[in-house]
């Protein structure tokens, strides 16, 4: 594994092409599966005010970038000020007038002339000219409206402000047939205090879910919010420490009945955390419990190499293979250090082919319980090839996306 870390790119990618590789008449069935997935799911994307929404702001323009941008941030700041000057730099600089009257819904085409106004507002001089206006209208109804509506476009994406919250919107007849994997939304531990925290909040989240374990939800936990210094040049200190917290947190879950995975991280802790996973996985009291899970990300050099590591422990082991979280700040951190290579592949092709061949892998495995996290057609009608009708798996997606 240690050797595949910084690999060469295409020495790592060759034997994963062969891997992926489907037949003629199976690539046949999965491009006509795959067709069929999207036209439904283009059907599906009229409904709704927040799909339309979405359909006519798409990530890849700049309003969109803005618009999501805005929505990630501002419920997170703290005073007025702040929050006029994020307004002003998401609205100023988009083009909010080539959208106008372009979309079916003329609620959307109603919240696009708002950000035309709201950019007028904002544009040249946007504090002082937003400070003159609250002072007019006597309250600032700019900032109260983007509130309002960054706080309904939260509830798409997150499913409660607590667990109890959240397990309670998962009651809802739209969402009868889902589990869920509930994580707590939030930073790594900078402090002691702050893991002490978190680990407070991932008991109250399993006792919470493990009060209805028939609903078969479950609970991800990062190790990063357990120990303020989860970091390669503290192993001897926080490998002990967190091996310890999260045989914790198992043995609650286990006695609850629930599941409990843990999120995939930054690439120079994923040895650390196979070391705690290991050891937690091979503790006595939680032998025949089958809940116990981990997060693989396929855009890793080492996916494939974890995922027969997780087969070895030979325990069932739920494993979720997602694409990756971190690419950015990944490929940020070995250019600003000039490292040998990359940890992760650098083209979005290659993490695709990475991600089929962890999921041949995954199908194929003796104890794995296969979890497949994605939002693309093509994919899902590939494993959907594989598995035919003698595997047990399932598709996993994030709330509010891929719907």
């Amino acid at each position: 594994m240690a050797k595949l870390h910084r690999a060469s790119e295409p020495d790592v990618l060759k034997p994963l092409l062969d891997r992926a590789r489907l037949s003629p008449d199976s690539r046949e069935r999965v491009l006509g599966h795959a067709a069929g997935l999207i036209a439904d799911l283009r059907a599906a994307q009229t409904k709704g005010w927040v799909n339309q929404f979405l359909q006519e702001y798409r990530l890849n323009s700049s309003e969109g970038v803005a618009l999501l941008s805005l929505a990630e941030a501002f419920l997170r700041v703290p005073d007025p000020e702040t929050a006029d000057l994020l307004i002003a730099d998401k609205l100023g600089d988009a083009d909010w007038r080539a959208h106008t009257g372009k979309s079916n819904s003329a609620l959307v085409n109603s919240a696009t002339w708002g950000l035309v106004v709201g950019r007028a507002l904002v544009g040249e001089g946007a504090a002082g000219a937003l400070k003159r206006l609250i002072a007019r209208a006597g309250e600032p109804f700019v900032r109260q409206a983007v509130g309002a509506a960054m706080r309904m476009m939260g509830e798409v994406f997150v499913m409660g402000r607590t667990i109890d919250e959240a397990a309670r919107r998962m009651k809802k007849p739209e969402n009868r047939g889902f589990t869920a994997s509930f994580d707590m939304l939030g930073e790594a531990a900078r402090t002691k205090a702050d893991a002490e925290r978190y680990f407070e909040a991932y008991v109250g989240a399993i006792r919470a879910v493990g009060s209805d374990p028939a609903a078969g939800h479950s609970v991800s936990v990062k190790l990063s919010a357990l120990h303020p210094r989860y970091e390669v040049g503290q192993w001897d200190t926080c490998v002990p420490e967190l091996t310890d917290m999260l045989a914790q947190l198992a043995s609650e879950a286990a006695g609850r009945g629930i599941a409990l995975t843990v999120d995939a991280e930054e690439s120079e802790r994923l040895e650390m955390s196979l070391e705690i996973i290991g050891a937690v996985a091979r503790r006595p009291e939680l032998a025949g419990w089958d809940g116990y899970g981990m997060a693989v990300q396929a855009y890793g050099k080492r996916a494939r190499a974890v995922i027969r590591w997780a087969d070895a422990l030979g325990r069932v082991m739920n494993v979720r293979l997602v694409k990756g979280a971190y690419w950015d700040s990944e490929i940020k951190r070995t250019q600003v250090e000039g490292l040998s290579d990359y940890p992760l592949f650098t083209r979005k092709a290659a993490t695709d082919v990475s991600y089929l061949a962890c999921a041949r892998d995954m199908l194929d495995a003796v104890h794995i319980r296969p979890a497949f996290a994605s939002h693309n057609a093509l994919t899902v009608a590939t494993i959907l090839e594989w598995a035919g009708e003698s595997r047990d798996f399932e598709f996993q997606r994030l709330h509010g996306m891929g719907e």
